[in-house]
Parts: structure tokens; sequence; C-alpha cells
């Protein structure tokens, strides 16, 4: 089962300096600290990520955790690298939306309906993304993490005509 991963250690920081309210949200009463992550624990007792509670889209009533998602997306055909977002759907609370990047120098492109079929080969039908967009590159900050704010904030109104 997947829940929040949190740490106690002797020697992790004691909070955020002089931000007494974020030090406040992460820190539990006994003193764990909340990493922001999901994650599970096999049953070879190891821990496995599956990804940040920011990121997690809830569809229907069921958690997709988008780097399951992503790393199925990414193993297609001509894809280099691929970002998925929650967003509003009337029916779904939330709809799952793949952003991907083609390979460089390819002529080849995503079929929609050909990658939902083969997804759905690889990932519970709910995981699979209801749409697709191509773009040059996904929108990245100074660190080179993929901000998924901004494809929220430009697609947040795509499934409201449907």
């Amino acid at each position: 089962e997947s829940g929040l991963v949190q740490i106690r250690l002797p020697s992790l920081f004691s909070g955020y300096w002089k931000k007494d309210n974020k030090t406040q949200k992460v820190f539990t009463e006994d003193g764990f600290f909340n990493t922001g992550d999901i994650g599970k624990i096999d049953e070879d007792g190891f821990l496995w990520i599956q990804g940040r509670e920011k990121d997690l889209i809830i569809s229907g009533g069921l958690n997709v955790y988008p780097k399951e998602v992503e790393d199925a997306i990414d193993s297609l055909p001509y894809i280099l690298e691929s970002a998925v977002i929650g967003i509003p759907h009337h029916d779904l609370g939330e709809a799952v939306l793949a952003v991907y990047v083609p390979e460089l120098g390819s002529h080849a492109f995503l079929h929609e309906t050909e990658a939902i079929r083969i997804l759905r080969t690889k990932l519970a039908n709910y995981k699979v993304p209801k749409r697709f967009l191509c773009l040059d590159q996904l929108p990245r900050n100074a660190m080179g993490k993929v901000q998924k704010n901004i494809l929220k904030e430009r697609y947040h109104s795509l499934f409201c005509a449907q």
C-alpha cells in the first residue's frame, strides 16, 4: 500500500530558517519530516518512491502516480520525454493529460489512438491519458526540473468544453 514518506533521524534539520509556518507544515508532532514523496515498501523492505504528493492525480476517485505513466509513455517509439498532469474534468474530477516531446530528428509522430492502445497493455485503463499534446520542449526551472504547474495553468480548461 502506498503512503506518504516520512523520516526521522538524529541528524535531520530541525526546521526552515525563520519560516515557522513552513516548518510546522512539514513536521509531525512526534518529529517526523514529511518529504512530500509518496512511496511504498516492498516485500524485501525496500522503499520505492512513486512520485510527489503534489503531483498525484485523482481521476474518478482512483490514484494515478504520474511517474508510472511517464515511464510507460517514455518507452513508446519516437518519444524523448513526457510529463503527465491532472487537469479538471467534468465527470472524473481530474483527467490524465500527457504532454510529450518527440525525439530530435524524428519524422514520425505519435498517433494518439495508437498510443492509447499500447498504453492499455501496460497500464490500468484509468491511468491511460485521455489526451496527448506534443511540444518542442517541456517548461523547466533553473534547476532543470519540469514545471508541471505551468503545464497545468496552460491546459487547465482543455476538458471544460467537452
